[in-house]
C-alpha cells in the first residue's frame, strides 16, 4: 500500500486474447526478491481466525524465535550454503531420505490426493549443497520442517539432474499448430443432431457463496448431462451445502476426496487429473466432453446451444497468442517451483525439454473424451514426462493440456477457443496480489458489471460461458443474464434483488471466528434482544423474558439491490416464561459516518472516504464487509475522488481520546479515482470511535469515523481482566508511531482531555456481563423478507422440469 493513486481504467476490448493469469507487461515487474514474510497477510478475512499472533511485538519475538530455531536446524545463517545429508552431525540441516522418482506415470500427479507436490522417491539419499539464492530464501521462509525438507530434496534432485526431463518425444505429425477455426450460427440450435453430445461438467469450487453456486448450477443443469463437483478441503460449509443438493439428482456426484488448492499451485492440475480419472472409471456416465467451471462462472448461452455447436472430434483451448519465448519467460515455465505449506516456492532456473513445442493460455477448457483418456492413462514418453515436468510448474493447468495436446497424436483436433469470455482488466487485476502464496506476480480477472452486458453478444468468436461474477460485488448482471437466457420470473417472486452469503455456521466451530467477529456478533445478538424489548414490551409486563444462550448459530451478509445491508445473526435464547429454547435472527445495519465540512470548502474532488481492512484494489471495495475492527487490526484509509486538477491533501488519524495517531499527505492526480493507504500504526489500537480528518491547505474538507471495538473474547474464551487492560489501553506512551504529532493538537484545535484519558484507562479493564432482555411476539423468519430463512427462488433447487432443466 502506498500514497499512489490508481491509474485510469484501460480501454476494454470485447474479445481479449490474453487468457492467462500473469501480467501482460511482465517484463516490468520484479520477481526476483522474496524476503522472509514478517507482516500479516493482506487478504486474510477478518471474520475467520487469524493464525498469526495478534500484536506486532509478539509477532517480532515469534519471528526471532523461529529464526533461531531455523538456524539451529540449518546450522548456518539463511544466506549461507545449506548442507543436506542423511546423517545427523555438525553443520547438517535437513536429512534426505527419498525413494525412487521414476514411478509409474499413471501414478504421477495422481498418487496422493493431498496438498503437496507428488511424493519423490530415490534409491540413494541425496547429498548436495543448497546454494541457490531462491532455494535458500524459500527454506528460510517455509513454516514447517516437512516443507523445508521437501524444498531441499527437490532442489538437490534437480541439481543432480535427476528431476526434469531433458528430451521429450513429439507424436504430432503437423508442422506448427493446428488451425481449426470453428464458426457457429446461433440459429443452429433449431437443428439438433440425432446423437447429441453429453457433457461432464466439473465444478471446482471454494469459499462460502453457496447461493451463487446453486444459481449457476440451476442455469447449467440438464438431465442428459453429468455434474462432478470438487469442493476445496478448507470449505467445509460449502461442502455440506453441495452434498445436500447433489443428493437430489442422480446425475450429480461429489468427489469422495478433497484437496486444498491454491492460486498457481500444482495441486489444481492434480485435482483436474484426478477428476478425469474418476470420470473415466464411471462406466454408468457415458459423457463425451469434459468442461471445467468455477462458482464464479455463468452461462451466456443455453445448454441446447452448446450441444448443437460441439464437434466430438475437437478440443477447445485458448492459447496465449504471443511468441513462445516471451510466454515461457513471463509464465515462469523456465523456473522450478514446488508447492508445500500452501505456497508455491520458486527454487531456481530450469531448462525447457527439447523435442516439443511448449504452449499455454487459459486454464479453462473443453476436452473430448478420447483426449481425456489419453492424458489420464497413456504411458507414452510425452504424457509421462509432461506430468513430471508440470508437477513443479507455476500455473500448470494453464499450460499442461495445451502442451500435451499440441505434441500428441490428437494435435490436429485443437480449436484455439475455450468458448469463454473473461473480464480481464490488467491495470486493475495485476497488482501482484498473490505474492503471499506464490513467489511470482499474478493477475485475476475483474467481476462483470451491468455495463458489460453488451460484451456477451459482441464477441468475435463463439462463446458460451463468462467469468468472473460475484454476487457480493454485483448480482444485477447475473440477473440480467439469467433473464436473457430463460426469461423473467413471475411477477411478485420474492428475493430477486436480495443476496445472502454465509460467513459462519455452527458446525464450523467457534474457532472459525476471530475474537473481533465473535465479540461483535455476541454484541449484535444482545442489541437485537434489547431492541425487541424497547420496541414491543408492554409497560410493567415482566412475565416473558429471554436469556441469551451460547454462541451465534449462523451469520449471513445481507445485500439488497447490490448494497451491503448488514449482518444477520441467528442466535439461541431461552424464553424464561415457558423455559423453552428458541432461535431468533437479528439484522444489524452499519452506519456510514462520512460528512463534508460545514460550510463546504471550495475543494470538491473528494466524494467519499472509508476505513476498513482487506481492501480489494481490483474491485475497489473492502472485503471486510461491515468494517469489524479490533485493537490488533491494521486499518486502511480509502478515498474516492472525482475528476479535477492535481492536488495534495493531508489525512489525519485521531484516536478516541484525541491523540493524533498519524498524519500524511497524498498527491491526488487529476485522473485518480481511488487512493488507499495503511499507516504503520503501533498496536494495540485504543477501542472507541476514531476520527479521520481530510484537509486541503490545512482547511478541513471532510471527516469520517470508524469503530475499534473492545474485545470480550480472547482465543474464543471470555477475556480475562489483565488481558483486557493490556489490549484496551492503546500503545505504550500513546505512541502510535515513532514520530509524535502532539504539537498538531493546538493547531488543529483538537484538545487532549485528561478526563477522557482517565475514563479510557478505567474502561480498559471492563469485562461485559450477559444480560436478560424481554420477549416480544415476533414474526416467523420465513415470513420476513430480509431473513436468511426467507424464500429465495432464484437459488433454490427443485424437481427437474419436463424439459430436463431446473431453470
Amino acid at each position: 500500500d502506498g500514497y499512489f493513486s490508481h491509474r485510469p481504467k484501460e480501454k476494454m476490448r470485447t474479445d481479449s486474447n490474453n487468457e492467462n493469469s500473469v501480467p501482460k507487461d511482465f517484463e516490468t515487474i520484479d520477481n526476483s526478491n522474496f524476503a522472509p514474510r514478517t507482516q500479516r497477510q493482506k487478504h486474510q478475512s477478518e471474520l475467520v481466525k487469524k493464525p498469526l499472533s495478534k500484536q506486532k511485538e509478539h509477532l517480532r519475538k515469534k519471528l526471532e524465535e523461529e529464526k533461531m530455531k531455523e538456524n539451529l536446524l540449518l546450522g548456518k545463517n539463511s544466506n549461507e550454503a545449506v548442507q543436506v545429508s542423511d546423517h545427523p552431525g555438525k553443520n547438517i540441516s535437513v536429512s534426505s531420505n527419498l525413494k525412487d522418482i521414476d514411478r509409474s506415470p499413471k501414478q504421477h500427479l495422481l498418487k496422493k490426493v493431498e496438498n503437496s507436490s507428488p511424493e519423490l522417491k530415490y534409491d540413494q539419499p541425496a547429498r548436495c549443497e543448497v546454494t541457490g539464492k531462491e532455494a535458500v530464501s524459500a527454506m528460510s521462509r517455509a513454516k514447517s520442517k516437512q516443507c523445508r525438507q521437501e524444498i531441499a530434496d527437490v532442489y538437490c534432485q534437480h541439481k543432480l539432474g535427476k528431476l526434469m526431463p531433458e528430451q521429450v518425444t513429439r507424436f504430432c505429425a503437423l508442422e506448427g499448430k493446428a488451425n481449426n477455426n470453428v464458426q457457429w450460427d446461433e440459429d443452429s440450435v433449431e437443428y439438433m443432431p440425432a446423437n447429441p453430445v453429453r457433457i461432464a461438467f466439473v465444478l471446482v469450487v471454494h469459499g462460502r457463496a453457496s447461493r451463487q453456486l446453486q444459481r449457476m448450477f440451476k442455469a447449467i443443469y440438464h438431465k442428459d448431462h453429468f455434474y462432478y463437483i470438487h469442493v476445496d478441503k478448507r470449505s467445509n460449509y460449502l461442502h455440506r451445502q453441495v452434498l445436500q443438493f447433489a443428493s437430489q439428482y442422480p446425475n450429480v456426484r461429489v468427489t469422495p476426496w478433497r484437496m486444498a488448492t491454491i492460486w498457481g499451485g500444482a495441486s489444481l492440475l492434480t485435482t483436474y487429473l484426478q477428476t478425469m480419472k474418476d470420470l473415466m472409471e464411471m462406466s454408468d456416465w457415458p459423457w463425451d466432453f469434459f468442461i471445467n467451471l468455477s462458482a464464479a462462472d455463468y452461462p451466456i448461452r443455453t445448454n441446447d446451444q452448446l450441444v448443437a455447436f460441439l464437434y466430438r472430434d475437437m478440443n477447445f483451448l485458448k492459447s496465449h497468442g504471443r511468441d513462445n519465448a516471451r510466454f515461457i519467460r513471463k509464465q515462469g515455465l523456465d523456473r522450478l517451483f514446488l508447492e508445500c505449506d500452501t505456497h508455491m516456492w520458486r527454487l531456481g532456473d530450469r531448462k525447457i525439454p527439447e523435442g516439443i513445442t511448449v504452449d499455454g493460455g487459459s486454464d479453462w477448457f473443453l476436452l473430448n473424451r478420447k483426449f481425456v483418456e489419453y492424458v489420464t492413462f497413456s504411458n507414452d514418453d510425452l504424457v509421462t514426462k509432461m506430468k513430471r515436468f508440470y508437477s513443479y510448474t507455476l500455473l500448470p493447468a494453464e499450460s499442461f493440456f495445451h502442451t500435451v495436446l499440441e505434441n500428441s497424436p490428437f494435435c490436429d483436433s485443437m480449436v484455439d477457443n475455450n468458448l469463454r469470455i473473461t473480464n480481464w482488466n490488467r491495470k486493475l487485476g495485476c497488482k501482484c496480489q498473490y505474492k503471499h502464496i506464490v513467489d511470482w506476480c499474478g493477475c485475476s480477472p475483474n467481476d462483470f458489471k451491468p455495463a458489460d452486458f453488451h460484451r456477451f453478444q459482441q464477441t468475435a468468436r463463439p462463446t458460451f460461458f463468462a467469468r468472473k461474477f460475484e454476487a457480493v460485488v454485483n448480482q444485477e448482471i447475473i440477473g440480467q443474464l439469467d433473464y436473457y437466457l430463460y426469461g423473467n420470473y413471475p411477477s411478485g417472486t420474492p428475493g430477486l434483488r436480495s443476496y445472502w452469503e454465509n460467513v459462519y455456521e455452527e458446525p464450523d466451530g467457534v474457532s472459525a471466528l476471530s475474537d473481533v467477529a465473535l465479540t461483535m456478533f455476541h454484541s449484535f445478538s444482545r442489541l437485537g434482544l434489547r431492541r425487541a424489548e424497547t420496541s414491543f414490551h408492554a409497560a410493567g409486563d415482566n412475565s416473558c423474558r429471554y436469556y441469551p444462550m451460547g454462541h451465534p448459530v449462523s451469520i449471513h451478509l445481507y445485500f439488497l439491490a447490490d448494497r451491503f445491508q448488514g449482518f444477520l445473526i441467528r442466535h439461541h435464547a431461552t424464553n424464561l416464561a415457558v423455559s423453552k429454547l428458541e432461535t431468533l435472527e437479528t439484522w444489524v445495519m452499519p452506519k456510514k459516518v462520512f460528512k463534508i465540512a460545514s460550510p463546504p470548502s471550495d475543494f470538491g474532488r473528494l466524494q467519499f472516504s472509508e476505513i476498513g481492512t482487506e481492501w480489494d484494489a481490483k474491485e475497489r471495495l473492502f472485503r471486510n464487509f461491515g468494517g469489524l475492527l479490533g485493537p490488533t487490526d491494521e486499518p486502511v484509509g480509502m478515498q474516492k475522488w472525482g475528476k479535477g486538477p492535481n492536488v495534495t491533501v493531508t489525512v489525519i488519524w485521531v484516536d478516541p481520546i484525541n491523540v493524533i495517531a498519524a498524519t500524511y499527505d497524498i498527491l491526488i492526480e487529476s485522473s485518480a479515482e481511488f487512493t488507499h493507504y495503511k499507516p504503520p500504526l503501533n498496536l494495540p489500537l485504543r477501542p472507541g470511535v476514531w476520527t479521520i480528518k481530510i484537509l486541503h491547505h490545512w482547511v478541513q474538507v471532510a471527516e469520517t469515523k470508524f469503530l475499534v471495538t473492545p474485545l470480550t473474547f480472547s482465543n474464543q474464551q471470555p477475556i480475562k481482566q489483565e488481558e483486557a487492560i493490556k489490549l484496551h489501553n492503546g500503545p505504550p506512551k500513546n505512541a502510535y508511531m515513532e514520530q509524535s504529532f502532539q504539537g498538531l493538537n493546538p493547531v488543529l484545535n483538537i484538545p487532549v482531555s485528561a478526563a477522557r484519558l482517565d475514563q479510557a484507562k478505567r474502561s480498559a479493564g471492563l469485562v461485559r456481563a450477559r444480560r436478560q432482555a424481554s420477549c416480544p411476539v415476533l414474526q416467523g423468519c420465513a415470513q420476513t423478507a430480509w431473513s436468511s430463512l426467507s424464500p429465495d427462488p432464484k437459488s433454490e433447487l427443485g424437481p427437474v422440469k419436463p424439459d430436463g432443466r431446473l431453470r
